[in-house]
């Protein structure tokens, strides 16, 4: 085990990242012209990072899976961008987005990272709506803003319930001028395959042509990862079906620390799971909790009857209901942290108040904030006494106008109105705070080797706070990156172009080809589907939103077992050189078998909870997270060692110099 150097920058921490800019190594404009940059992955972090570079004027080659950038999961983002511009004077600060982020992590994040994010978070806004970014705004043209879980204010930035899109469409649009310029090339519909170090440097990527089956060498002086979260190890996800872990794990099996595994986000306001044969949940965005009520019935006979259907929600008068996050937080009500909120609806669904016919759902209502909003316009129209139809009829226009493609989305899918009756939700996997290890340069323990977005580990703790992942992507590729990579490649000034010809793209390719071959000829009779289902299960009911030493033993031998058999029994149907789908997923599961196995070796040696990461052996009496600060103030990033069982652990210790170390408390 050693000790990993993070290369923060002395000095005070508003200092830090002006101060490290002033430092670092930097590339002319004429030697940037000669300089190659490889991007994976084209959702905010790895768009707005090619875009960025390409404009500094490196030749930037991108990689994406989807038929275009616009497709990348980025674009399911819903709810909105924190930013701390401190628009409604309510006391907003850099500090205080600071301050919430490495509270609402459970004191689990790097100070100095989550500082710069904080810092440049205002930026990103302003590069946004230059853009063409269509915010909401209020009556006077002022950007709107609006409350996410655990924080005191409004710093929430959006576009309606379509935040992520537009975002997404600013990026493309940003590339698209650097496209036509020359200076990115595309390659969409091509999925990287492996790493290609040379003299321990990273040089290039092996990528497979998924239209044709090609095998191409692509060599650069610089890789960045930005192919995002590693959520779909579960099965069922809010995530994109196609989101995978391969460029990320691949980098980890040629030497990039991987980070925190174990530490992944359970989301509580998801459709709930309707049967076997689902593929994927849906995510029900976090902005609903700012007027939705959170509830379940207060007596047990109650919830029965409503699962049984002999009972409508609405039949139930307010004494009747236990608005139980409201009860237990009443400081921040429905609008506590994610883990605290997700673990909340799992007590009440064990303890049997769930409410739907598997009792795994609460109810998500609106009617109080139909009712408010509907007083609001009628008294702001002159309207003295309305009516109590007038009053819903309003309110139900002022919500349409807030989440209406939400709603409409729901209905949709469940076939219930919740403009009438109240959602039902439940937790669901929607996001990995853990990924590869990254210094304050964002880049990895393979030296030319970068992680940006949700692809890295960096800012989030064990807890992520809502609107933070789009703030985050957005700060890599916009405003860090670029800085950073920098002071790396001005020391490949005089090198020349990368040839793709060297043993190192030699042996990898050869590598590559091999695994295809071995997945081709497997000749099992089982699904890639059917070995994915078995893993995701196996990470839900023992690597979930509760854990124990029992259960992550059991998980590591589970999928360990697993593993074995795919690769003795999966059954992949077509030929490895034109389009196959099933080799595509197989590559991917393949990856997660063993990222599987990792997550749970990592939720296993952390005896304590944190954030997302909850040990039901560490907990308060009142049933909330018992860190253990003494012990495991520290990152775990795991090094490849050839099985995940062989893994070697090295330990980033955290300093807190400026946030006290304390339980979190959101009551």
């Amino acid at each position: 085990m050693s000790v990993l150097e993070s290369k923060i920058p002395e000095g005070p921490l508003k200092d830090k990242w002006t101060k490290h800019k002033n430092d670092i190594n930097l590339v002319n404009p004429a030697n940037k012209r000669n300089i190659d940059i490889i991007v994976v992955g084209t959702g905010l972090a790895g768009g707005a990072a090619a875009a960025t570079l390409a404009e500094l004027g490196y030749n930037v080659k991108t990689f994406c899976y989807q038929d275009s950038p616009r497709r990348a999961h980025s674009i399911a983002a819903q709810g909105g961008i924190n930013a701390s511009k401190n628009y409604q004077g309510d006391g907003d600060s850099d500090y205080r987005l600071f301050y919430d982020t490495v509270k609402g992590g459970d004191y689990r994040s790097r100070e100095a990272n989550v500082y710069r994010l904080a810092e440049v978070s205002g930026n990103i806004i302003d590069q946004c709506v230059a853009q063409g970014v269509p915010f909401a705004r209020e009556y006077g043209g002022y950007l709107d803003n609006r409350s996410f879980g655990g924080v005191l204010v409004s710093r929430t930035f959006y576009a309606k319930g379509q935040t992520g899109q537009q975002l997404l469409l600013g990026a493309y649009s940003a590339m698209n001028r650097q496209i036509n310029r020359g200076k990115i090339q595309t390659f969409n519909r091509h999925e990287m395959m492996d790493l290609v170090l040379v003299d321990g440097k990273a040089r290039g990527i092996i990528a497979r042509d998924m239209i044709t089956g090609e095998i191409q060498r692509h060599s650069a002086h610089a890789v960045v990862l930005a192919s995002g979260g590693y959520g779909n190890v579960f099965f069922l996800s809010t995530n994109a079906m196609g989101s995978n872990v391969m460029a990320a794990w691949r980098a980890h099996r040629r030497g990039a620390y991987f980070a925190n595994p174990c530490y992944t986000q359970i989301h509580p306001t998801c459709i709930p799971v309707s049967g076997d044969h689902q593929s994927k949940l849906t995510l029900m965005s976090e902005s609903l909790r700012n007027d939705g009520r959170i509830w379940v019935p207060k007596k047990k006979e109650d919830a029965i009857a409503i699962r049984e259907g002999k009972k409508k929600p609405t039949e139930l008068s307010e004494e009747e209901r236990d608005y139980y996050l409201e009860r237990r937080y009443p400081s921040f009500g429905n609008l506590v942290p994610r883990d605290v909120a997700s673990r909340a609806a799992k007590e009440r669904c064990d303890a049997g108040f769930g409410v739907n016919k598997t009792g795994q759902a609460v109810f998500l209502d609106f009617a109080s904030a139909i009712k408010r909003y509907g007083k609001e316009a009628a008294f702001s129209a002159g309207q003295k006494n309305p009516s109590e139809a007038e009053i819903i009829k309003l309110g139900k226009e002022a919500v349409e106008a807030k989440y209406g493609n939400l709603f409409q989305m729901y209905e949709k899918i469940t076939d219930q109105n919740p403009y009438e009756t109240p959602m039902m939700i439940f937790p669901a996997v929607h996001y990995t705070m853990g990924g590869l290890w990254v210094d304050y340069n964002l880049q990895t323990t393979i030296p030319g080797c970068y992680a940006a977005g949700e692809a890295n580990f960096s800012d989030h703790g064990a807890n992520r706070l809502g609107a933070s992942a789009l703030m985050q992507g957005l700060a890599d590729g916009y405003f860090v990156l670029p800085y950073t990579i920098g002071d790396y490649l001005s020391g490949d000034i005089k090198t020349g172009k990368i040839p793709t010809d060297s043993p190192e793209f030699e042996a990898a390719e050869k590598d590559v080809r091999g695994k295809i071959e071995r997945l081709m000829n497997a000749g099992g009779k089982y699904s890639v589907d059917t070995y994915h289902k078995k893993l995701g299960k196996i990470m839900w009911d023992k690597c979930g939103m509760a854990r124990n030493e029992q259960g992550l033993k059991e998980a590591i031998e589970e999928i360990k077992a697993l593993r074995e058999d795919f690769w003795k029994n999966v059954k992949v149907t077509g030929t490895a050189d034109s389009k196959n789908a099933e080799l595509e997923k197989a590559g991917r599961v393949a990856d997660f078998l063993e990222l599987g196995e990792l997550f749970a070796k990592d939720a296993l040696h952390r005896n304590e909870s944190c954030g997302g990461h909850f040990r039901e052996e560490y907990q308060t009496e009142e049933g909330e997270a018992l860190r253990d600060d003494e012990n495991f103030r520290y990152v775990a990033a795991w090094e490849y060692k050839g099985q995940p069982s062989d893994a070697a652990l090295h330990k980033e210790e955290l300093i807190f110099n400026n946030i006290e170390l304390k339980t979190r408390s959101y009551k």
